[in-house]
């Protein structure tokens, strides 16, 4: 498997991996133009040319961004890929100069596990919780807001 930044290629690939966990509830559902507006800010997971799991980094403002459309296919889910694709995306905002990372999500205790910890949502921007609320009064439960400050993540290098 081969860890990699996302090519126009991959589009549709990410978007059906993301979809097929929308469609259960589990995350929000991206349009493939949306996939494509967004590209660049994606890391994927392929072998042989299947898209085996994505991440991207949404950058806000300032040092801060939102890990999005964490997504393993049902087939390599166990063995590390969103572990690998995490470190992946938590580089990637090092890179950008990114100090705080946060997440949307409904797998609390993945994220806890991984070094981040929860956080009210009121404390994210607003234009975080109003996605937020228009989500829920779609019928859609709350998902957990968290936060990783990078100075306390794990680095994949040594410097």
């Amino acid at each position: 498997m081969n860890i990699r930044p996302a090519k126009v290629p991959d589009a549709q690939g990410i978007c059906d991996l993301v979809n097929y966990y929308a469609e259960q509830d589990l995350m929000l559902h991206r349009s493939l133009e949306d996939i494509y507006d967004c590209l660049r800010e994606f890391i994927v997971t392929e072998e042989n040319g299947e898209i085996l799991g994505c991440v991207a980094v949404d950058v806000y403002w300032g040092a801060l961004a939102e890990i999005r459309s964490l997504a393993v296919a049902k087939a390599v889910k166990g063995i590390g890929v969103g572990a690998e694709l995490l470190a992946g995306a938590i580089e990637d905002a090092r890179r950008l100069g990114i100090v705080k990372l946060f997440a949307l999500t409904y797998e609390q205790e993945y994220f806890l596990g991984r070094g981040f910890t929860v956080v009210d949502l009121n404390t994210l921007p607003e234009k975080v919780w109003r996605e937020c609320l228009e989500w829920y009064n779609q019928g859609h439960r709350h998902e957990t807001a968290m936060v990783l400050a990078l100075e306390e993540a794990p680095s994949g290098s040594a410097d």
